[in-house]
């Protein structure tokens, strides 16, 4: 769902690149990553953190997730997926794809802004990354709600396009009176979509940070 780029179909005989453990570190609300890119990344000091996970995605890509959440007791409120993302040498022809005219502007590096909204219950893609944050946030007991409207915030990395830093942050459609259904497009509330989308999109803005390790600390 969050890759836009076709993917084809995988030879059954072929043997994905061995899966490592996480690199990025984590404590309280804080990422920090050496490399791909070497930056901190600071969430506001409410978040809980779930945990990580690292595979290779659909065969292809190596792919490692953190899972992040504002919860009121177990109930999900707001989830901050970070995810870093490097095409697999076995795939030299594979670059990331992506032409949203949306952009933002966090700790100097540009990003690309994709935003809709989803209803729980829809469908989940099997190894797809969601899959695999949603396996991490119910297993620590967390229970996510009906809908949950999302930002997506993608860095690449150069010119190759090969690398990314995925930052998606959403939150429970609650509190807007909505569902999904209305809000998607054809939907009785769809007109409403653009200022909740602005205001979602500032929020994302201003709750996370971001510092390339080289300069000042905060």
């Amino acid at each position: 769902m969050f890759k836009q780029v076709f993917i084809g179909v995988l030879c059954c005989g072929f043997l994905p690149a061995q899966t490592k453990p996480p690199e990025r570190k984590v404590e309280e609300n804080i990422i920090t990553s050496e490399r791909d890119p070497e930056v901190r990344i600071r969430l506001p000091k409410s978040v809980r953190y779930v945990g990580a996970d690292r595979w290779v995605l659909y065969g292809i890509a190596d792919c490692e997730l953190h899972a992040l959440v504002d919860a009121d007791e177990q109930n999900v409120q707001r989830l901050y997926w970070v995810q870093f993302e490097g095409y697999i040498p076995e795939k030299p022809e594979l670059k990331h794809k992506y032409d949203s005219p949306l952009h933002a502007k966090i700790g100097g590096m540009d990003f690309y802004v994709d935003t809709w909204v989803r209803a729980n219950d829809a469908e989940i893609e099997p190894g797809s990354d969601r899959e695999h944050i949603e396996k991490l946030i119910r297993a620590k007991g967390y229970k996510m709600p009906r809908a949950m409207m999302y930002v997506r915030l993608v860095h690449l990395l150069d010119e190759e396009k090969r690398k990314e830093l995925m930052i998606i942050y959403s939150e429970d459609l609650a509190s807007t009176g909505l569902t999904a259904a209305e809000l998607q497009p054809g939907g009785k509330a769809h007109d409403r979509w653009p200022r909740l989308e602005k205001g979602l999109v500032e929020r994302a803005e201003k709750r996370i940070a971001l510092k390339e390790k080289t300069k000042t600390s905060y």
